[in-house]
C-alpha cells in the first residue's frame, strides 16, 4: 500500500500540481500585498478613507466588515486578471507556433498528407533453434527440424 502511494504521489501531474498550489500561495501574497500596500492606499487618496479594511456596519452586537470584504475583492480581481493575462499569452505562443508548424509544413513536402500503406503482416518468422527464416505457419522447422510452439 505504501509503494502504490508513493507512485500515486510521484506521477508528474500530482508533482505539477503541487508545485502549481505553491506558486499560486506565493502569488497570493505578492497579489494580497499590492492590494493592501499600493492600490487600496491609492484609491483611498480618492475616497478620502485611510483603510478600508477598518469599514464596518454595526447593527446589533453583529459587525459588518465590508471595508475588508472590498479588500478581498480587489484581491480576487487582481488575481483572476493575472492568470487571465497568463493563460492569454500562452494561447498566443501555442497560435503561433501552431501557425509556424502548419507553415512550415506547406513549404515542406516531407510533412505533407501522404496516404500511407498499411504494414502487411509477417510471413516469415525465425527458429529460435538454428535461427533460419521460415513461414509463419510451420509448426516444425524444415531446417533443424526442432518442433516449434505456436504463439496465438
Amino acid at each position: 500500500m505504501l509503494k502504490e502511494f508513493k507512485e500515486f504521489a510521484m506521477k508528474g501531474n500530482i508533482m505539477d500540481m503541487a508545485i502549481g498550489v505553491i506558486i499560486g500561495g506565493a502569488f497570493q501574497k505578492i497579489v494580497t500585498s499590492l492590494v493592501n500596500d499600493i492600490i487600496m492606499p491609492s484609491i483611498a487618496v480618492f475616497t478620502g478613507k485611510v483603510d478600508f479594511t477598518n469599514l464596518v456596519i454595526t447593527i446589533g452586537n453583529s459587525s459588518i466588515k465590508y471595508g475588508s470584504f472590498i479588500t478581498t475583492i480587489v484581491d480576487f480581481l487582481i488575481i483572476a486578471f493575472s492568470i487571465f493575462i497568463a493563460i492569454r499569452s500562452i494561447n498566443k505562443l501555442n497560435d503561433k507556433t501552431k501557425h509556424n508548424i502548419e507553415k512550415i509544413a506547406k513549404k515542406n513536402k516531407f510533412f505533407k498528407n501522404k496516404k500511407q500503406k498499411p504494414i502487411p503482416a509477417p510471413t516469415t518468422k525465425i527458429c529460435p533453434h538454428c535461427l533460419s527464416e521460415i513461414n509463419i505457419k510451420a509448426t516444425r522447422c524444415p531446417h533443424c527440424t526442432s518442433e516449434l510452439i505456436c504463439k496465438i
